[in-house]
This record gives structure tokens, sequence and C-alpha cells, in this order.
């Protein structure tokens, strides 16, 4: 099987300090790849150079792109890179306000990203969104409400709609649960795997929570200090951790 996407070599300096160094994997499709590791681990850096929002200073991230075939995104054109992430990628922020038009309606929001792939029906895109809302278990009363009105879970639901409605392959989610309180985190969580199975999305979500990406993920990989110390098979690495840092991680889980 060919691989969805392949990460070659990235590197990514600020100055003297190291953002992330020389870090390669493969993800095939319907594959959930988790990466964690605590603050300035070098998760987000990594995140944004995959997923085009930062330049790295090195390497390829080469993906299966439905009509042309593996291509390199770090030297795509800036309008390709655009239209590949209103398409076949999609970005989930740990803060749903990054990721929606807060002055928009709930409906509006959803719209949006399917006129931005050229669907131009009115009614047709607001049946969509309707359809979306509920998938997403947000009331179609609320369609033209603004996110401002919204929980902060519900603005969370909503941003992923806004992504998902075109049908994506490849997820990239920044801390999805971050900032919810527990009982909002664990409905989003069995949302958010539902839709991965339902859609057999491929997605990279970065974490420190480990319970997230035991719930979401296939494989992990643990970063400190802008390198990968380890990685595998989420259970085989959590269970049984090699690494003096991945079995602190695990181990400051456990005591809570």
């Amino acid at each position: 099987m060919t691989p969805l996407l392949q990460v070659k070599g990235i590197k990514k300096h600020y100055g003297m300090r190291i953002g992330c160094a020389d870090v390669s994997f493969d993800l095939y499709p319907g594959e959930v790849m988790g990466i964690v590791g605590e603050s300035g681990s070098g998760k987000s850096t990594l995140l944004n150079c995959l997923a085009g929002h930062l330049p790295p200073d090195a390497g390829q991230v080469i993906f299966d792109t439905r009509v042309d075939g593996p291509a390199d995104t770090v030297t795509m054109s800036e309008p390709e890179r655009r239209m590949l992430g209103r398409t076949d990628w999609a970005f989930v922020h740990q803060h749903a306000r990054d990721g929606l038009r807060m002055s928009v309606s709930a409906g509006g929001n959803i719209g949006e990203r399917l006129m931005a792939v050229g669907d131009r029906h009115y009614g047709q895109i607001r049946d969509r969104a309707i359809d979306w809302l509920g998938r997403v278990e947000i009331d179609e009363s609320r369609v033209d409400d603004r996110p401002t009105a919204f929980s902060g879970g519900m603005q969370q639901r909503l941003q992923i709609a806004r992504n998902l409605v075109t049908g994506p392959r490849l997820v990239f989610m920044d801390e999805p649960t971050g900032g919810l309180d527990v009982s909002v985190q664990a409905r989003l969580l069995d949302l958010l795997r539902g839709l991965v199975r339902e859609m057999g999305l491929s997605a990279i979500i970065v974490t420190h929570d480990l319970a997230v990406v035991r719930l979401l993920a296939d494989r992990l990989m643990v970063m400190k200090d802008g390198h990968v110390v380890e990685g595998g098979l989420t259970d085989q690495v959590l269970d049984d951790p090699q690494h003096a840092y991945t079995q602190l991680l695990v181990s400051s889980v456990l005591q809570v």
C-alpha cells in the first residue's frame, strides 16, 4: 500500500534552538498517528511544518494527491497548497476561535468551506450544513446562530464540522480537547473516534494527554527537545515504554 503521507527528514530551528530535528515517518490511509510530549518538545512545530503553516529548514512532506500522485507539499506553490488545505487536508485548532469565523453563522462557517471548493447552490449548501451540524451533535435550530453564542465544546464541534464537510483524507489536530472540561472532552473524543472510523480518515494528533492518543491513535511518536525519542504501536509504547522520558510521561499520568 502506498503511504498517504511520507515525512522525510523534517528539520526546523529557531536560531540556536531546535524546533524539530530530522523527523521521518510514513502515514497510511485510515491511520491515526499521535504525537506526544510536554510543552516545548517540538510537537506543535512539527505539526505546523507538516500542515504547511511553517516552512521547514530541510526535509520533504510527500502527500499522495488524488490527481498527480505523490507530491512534495514543501515545494508546492502557495495556491496549490491552499487548495489542498480546502479539499484533502483539514486543520483542527486547539482554540476553536482560530478555526472559525466568529462573525458568521454556524451554517455559514460550514458553507464557506463548501463554497471554497466550488459549491454555489444555496439550498444544497444549507442542507449539507444542517446535516453536518447534526453529525457533530448540534441542533439544526442553531444553524443561524453565531459561534459566539456557543459553548467551548460546541464551538469545537462546529470547527470539526467545518473541516470535515468537504471529505478530507488527512486531518491535522492540535490539542483538539485542550482547555475543555473533562466531561466535554470525553464527549468530543467519542465524536472524533466515530467520525474517524466512519470516514476512514487519516489523522495526525498532537497532544500532551496520553488518554487522548490511547483512545484515538493507532501509532504514537514521543518527542523531547525536538527529537523523536520513541515510536511504535500506541498500546505497546504506553504499556511498555522503553525510553526513560516516555517512562516518566507514563508514570506521571499513573500517579495522578
